[in-house]
C-alpha cells in the first residue's frame, strides 16, 4: 500500500517545485518533507528525484507517478463527502413484501420514483420466510410481513391492519357451506393459511381447508382471482389483491359476521441505522396503508 499522506508530499513538492516552500505550504519541517519523499521511493524501489545539490529535478518515474497520483489524491480529497452524503431522494431503495401488499404498494412508489428520478426503487413480491431471510442477509433495506420475524437480527413494528376477504364468482349470492363445497378452492401460496383464519371462525363446518375440492392453485398474485372470475371457484384474499383486480364486476367479496384481518409489519435489521432516502420511501408507503 501507498501512503497517501507521502504520496500528497511527493506530488506537493513537484508542483511547488521547492523543499522549503513546500514545507510552509504543508505545515512540515523541510527534513519532514524528504524523509516522506525518500521513504516513497524505498516503497516503490525507484529514485523519484534526480538531486543537484540544494536543486532537483523530477525523474521519469517521479513524472508517471506524479501523473497517476492526480486521481488518486482527488478522489482520496473526495472520499469523506462521498461517505457521509446521505440524501433523500436519491440512491437505490431495496423492498420487499409478500404480493398483496406489494400491489398496494408498487405503483405509489414508482409515481415517487416519478417525481424524484434519481430514487431508484426495487421492488421484489416474495412470503413472509424469504423477506426474513432477505433481511437478515441485507439483501434489502425494507421489509413487509404479515407475522413478526422469530429473528433477533430484524426488528418489526406493526403498520397496518389488512382485511381477509371470500371471494367468489359475481354469480354467487349466498357463500354457504354447500356453495362453496361446490364451488371448490382456488389455491395460492398463503390460500390454506388465510382459509384457516377467516373460514373458522365463520363456518361451524369448517375444520381445514382440504375439507374442499382444490378447483385451482396460482401462484401469481395478480391471477389468483382469474380462475375465480371464470366461474371455476373461490378463494380467501388479502383486501390488497382484491382491491387490485382489473375486473371486478366478474367476482363477488362477501362481508362475513366475524371480520378478519391480518397484521402488517414494518421490519428492518436491527443493528442498522435507516438512511434518508429509506426513510422517504417508508414515509410514502405508509401513507398509503394507512387509507
Amino acid at each position: 500500500m501507498i501512503n497517501a499522506v507521502w504520496l500528497n508530499t511527493f506530488c506537493t513538492l513537484v508542483e511547488v517545485g521547492h523543499f522549503t516552500r513546500t514545507a510552509e505550504r504543508l505545515h512540515m519541517t523541510q527534513s519532514g518533507v524528504s524523509q516522506h519523499v525518500r521513504k516513497l521511493e524505498e516503497r516503490l524501489g525507484v529514485q523519484l528525484l534526480v538531486r543537484e545539490g540544494k536543486r532537483f529535478s523530477v525523474s521519469d518515474a517521479g513524472e508517471r507517478l506524479y501523473a497517476e497520483a492526480q486521481g488518486i489524491l482527488a478522489a482520496l480529497s473526495g472520499l469523506p463527502d462521498k461517505v457521509q452524503e446521505d440524501t433523500p431522494f436519491e440512491g437505490v431503495v431495496r423492498v420487499m413484501s409478500p404480493g398483496s401488499v406489494g400491489l398496494k404498494l408498487y405503483g405509489h412508489l414508482l409515481a415517487l420514483q416519478c417525481r424524484y428520478p434519481q430514487l431508484v426503487i426495487e421492488y421484489r413480491f416474495a412470503p413472509n420466510a424469504e423477506v426474513e431471510a432477505a433481511l437478515i442477509e441485507s439483501r434489502v433495506d425494507i421489509g413487509f410481513m404479515t407475522s413478526e420475524s422469530v429473528s433477533a437480527e430484524v426488528r418489526c413494528r406493526p403498520v397496518a391492519q389488512e382485511s381477509l376477504l371470500l371471494v367468489t364468482p359475481a354469480n354467487t349470492v349466498a357463500p354457504d357451506w354447500s356453495a362453496l363445497m361446490a364451488l371448490g378452492f382456488i389455491d395460492h401460496p398463503d390460500g390454506r393459511h388465510h382459509a384457516n383464519l377467516l373460514l373458522g371462525p365463520n363456518y361451524l363446518e369448517f375444520r381445514h381447508s382440504g375439507q374442499f375440492p382444490l378447483s385451482g392453485f396460482s401462484n401469481q398474485i395478480g391471477l389468483i382471482l382469474e380462475p375465480v372470475s371464470r366461474g371455476l371457484g373461490f378463494t380467501v384474499l388479502p383486501a390488497h389483491a382484491v382491491e387490485a383486480f382489473a375486473r371486478p364486476e366478474q367476482i363477488r367479496v362477501h362481508p362475513l359476521s366475524t371480520p378478519v384481518s391480518e397484521t402488517l409489519y414494518l421490519c428492518g435489521r436491527r443493528e442498522k441505522g435507516l438512511q434518508k432516502r429509506v426513510e422517504t420511501v417508508i414515509a410514502e408507503a405508509l401513507r398509503w396503508l394507512e387509507v
